[in-house]
């Protein structure tokens, strides 16, 4: 196999921003994928492939946050009209709107899809019930600014938050109390808990930070050459992906910290990336309105790569906006 580089599968249909990832776990017709768009449309894919598969409508603002639930059978938005909305990720339907006072920058679902928390510029997190959504949500209190960032975890008995106050906070789901906090210099971009639960992921600056999901002490710290707006860390725990100002995908060895590659694909700064389940790809989203998959191990068949002994130029998939549904996929097209 000769000269293989890097060609991503772009996934148009955005019209704005693309600000926020979301995949779901590997179900038994794959996985899927989320994306949170300023055109207030998020959209449902496949996940290893980019197919489009359909979009909620119904928000009347922009869409800061997005999350499937593990067997992609649900979605939840948090958008800037003040709401929060939970989906029927296979019926294309809305099935709850839990107003707030202020914008929805982040909403995540509990392992068993019975709650969902939510976090917004009102400084507050609040856990709803999904089985009693006329019932009062449970509201956590503590951060002086607007929230970025919420996810469950530790097998939902405690809440992660990055917030505009420059800190990180750990919650007890049981009594709603902060347990743990970490202050940084500037305010922390992005937050992310890793696939084995033990280490959250941080960026602020031009800095990725790796933290002992237990303690909050600091496992390892990486200066990337750029403002970095979001950075992810592979399945395994071997490597991690993160992108910023300068337009550009890093990938990077997790233990030393060098730099394995870089890639320039997108037209504007790039807010989000994530790792797919099973580790073979990785997504990103940009300020120029597309999202991109990337493939981790460059020259595998996987998805839409379809490698034989060529130059990698003569293959250069790209995903349109009306590409098939795979995996019998009901198609999403919510009113």
């Amino acid at each position: 196999m000769a000269n293989l580089r890097q060609t991503p599968l772009t996934c148009s249909g955005h019209t704005r921003p693309v600000v926020h990832l979301h995949f779901s776990d590997v179900t038994d017709s794959g996985y899927y994928l989320i994306s949170a768009c300023k055109d207030g449309k998020p959209m449902l894919r496949q996940g290893d492939t980019g197919d489009w598969i359909g979009t909620f409508e119904g928000h009347k603002g922009a869409v800061w946050g997005v999350a499937l639930n593990r067997e992609a059978t649900k979605a939840a938005t948090g958008a800037a009209d003040f709401n929060a909305k939970v989906w029927d990720a296979i019926k294309g339907e809305e099935v709850h709107s839990f107003q707030h006072k202020h914008i929805v920058k982040s909403v995540d679902f509990s392992k068993d899809s019975v709650y969902l928390c939510t976090a917004s510029n009102e400084k507050l997190v609040r856990i709803f019930d999904l089985n009693k959504p006329e019932a009062e949500p449970q509201v956590f209190t503590g951060h002086t600014n607007g929230i970025r960032h919420v996810t469950f975890f530790e097998n939902d008995t405690l809440l992660a938050t990055c917030a505009d106050d420059k800190t990180l906070r750990v919650w007890e789901r049981s009594s709603g109390q902060e347990i743990k906090k970490l202050e940084f210099p500037s305010v922390p971009c992005s937050m992310e808990v890793s696939k084995d639960g033990k280490v959250i992921t941080t960026t602020h600056s031009n800095l990725v930070t790796f933290w002992d999901s237990k303690e909050l002490s600091k496992l390892r710290e990486f200066t990337v050459p750029t403002s970095v707006y979001s950075a992810s860390l592979h399945p395994d725990n071997s490597i991690f992906v993160c992108g910023g100002e300068d337009l550009k995908v890093y990938k990077f060895d997790y233990t030393t910290g060098v730099e394995i590659e870089s890639f320039k694909g997108h037209f504007g700064p790039v807010h989000c990336v994530r790792f797919s389940p099973d580790g073979e790809l990785y997504a990103s989203g940009s300020e120029d309105g597309t999202l991109r998959l990337w493939q981790t191990t460059v020259g595998k068949t996987y998805g839409l790569w379809r490698f034989i002994d060529q130059p990698a130029a003569q293959v250069a998939p790209v995903v349109p906006e009306n590409a098939a549904i795979v995996n019998n996929k009901q198609e999403v097209t919510a009113n």
